[in-house]
């Protein structure tokens, strides 16, 4: 019986060493450790050897086994190693062909057009100023000259997040914060989020505005029109133009809702334009005067200062500039959608 297992192991490494396929390998492995193999029913009938006989064979059974198992593996190391070379050899790579790089991302297209507006802005020489998100209610509120029995304060419209707490309506805190803490002249820009309880296809319930002020001696009217006049064709078109029409807001006097002209349709009316629906403008901003009762509360002398501020919606801008049909796509995080900015 040692005889016979012996040479059963001498056959089955040297058939091991000298086979060259993987297929074959595993031939040979089913033949010498398979469950029908020689080397099982030697194992398996290890009962019916004597005590004295059993531990012997049984040992070298095992051994034998393990042998012919680490040859198999060994082999089969050294083919997969030699086929890999082998397709490697076959197959050349040219380092001058351009590779194909994968999307890297970009900047979301908020971001583009806020720095878009901030570069034309800073020409002017408006500054940048920011401030919390979590903001008093004076601050948001009386502080802008809104009352405690205006309707932006009731609940279905502003996030209050305990007394006297809420997440910012508008940016106009920030520019009473740049009051209150810096003396005059003023020309600052406040870009940032701001909270309200809307949801639709032109309004979220978080969104961006960028606010603009500027607080000097001697600001009019016309410097106003002459800014965002300057805006608008920077922006939009080079032939835009601008028009106001009579609004109120609380913290201006007076106060204004201003258009640009259609730079889809060129302003031509009667036209079925997704734009301007057809009317030739295209509401954009509200602007106005600066309200004397703000100067009031920041400290500034009412009767030697003027000046005047305005606010617009940046994603109103960016649906605008790139004809965007739902402000809702800008927050889904749909890489079909933002590969597009």
């Amino acid at each position: 019986m040692i005889s016979k297992l012996k040479s059963l192991g001498e056959e089955a490494l040297r058939k091991i060493s000298q086979t060259n396929q993987l297929e074959s390998l595993e031939i040979l492995r089913i033949q010498y450790l398979g469950k029908k193999s020689s080397l099982s029913d030697i194992l398996k009938g290890l009962g019916s050897l004597s005590t004295a006989e059993r531990p012997t064979i049984g040992s070298l059974a095992n051994q034998l086994k393990q042998e012919i198992d680490q040859a198999l593996e060994n082999k089969k190391c050294e083919l997969e190693k030699q086929v890999l070379e082998k397709k490697l050899k076959e197959k050349t790579i040219d380092p001058a062909i351009p590779s194909r790089l994968p999307h890297r991302g970009s900047l979301h297209v908020v971001t583009q057009t806020t720095r878009k507006l901030i570069q034309v802005f800073s020409r002017l020489g408006f500054d940048v100023m920011t401030g919390p998100e979590v903001e008093t209610e004076f601050l948001n509120f009386e502080a802008v000259n809104i009352p405690k029995d205006h309707p932006a304060r009731d609940m279905q419209d502003t996030f209050f997040l305990g007394p006297g707490v809420v997440l910012r309506t508008h940016t106009s805190s920030v520019q009473m914060r740049a009051l209150r803490s810096k003396p005059w002249p003023v020309r600052m820009l406040c870009p940032g989020a701001v909270f309200r309880c809307d949801s639709d296809a032109t309004h979220l319930p978080m969104f961006h505005q960028l606010e603009g002020l500027w607080v000097d001696n001697g600001v009019k009217m016309s410097d106003l029109k002459g800014t965002l006049e300057f805006f608008v064709k920077e922006i939009f078109d080079p032939k835009a133009q601008i028009r106001f029409r009579p609004s109120y807001f609380p913290f201006v006097e007076p106060g204004a809702e201003v258009d640009v002209s259609c730079f889809i349709c060129n302003n031509k009316t009667g036209l079925d334009c997704k734009i301007c629906k057809g009317s030739g403008w295209v509401e954009i901003l509200g602007a106005g005067m600066v309200h004397p009762r703000l100067f009031e509360l920041a400290g500034y002398p009412v009767d030697q200062v003027s000046g005047f501020a305005f606010g617009m919606g940046i994603e109103r801008v960016a649906m605008l500039l790139y004809e965007i049909p739902d402000l809702r796509f800008m927050y889904t995080g749909d890489v079909r959608f933002l590969r597009q900015f």
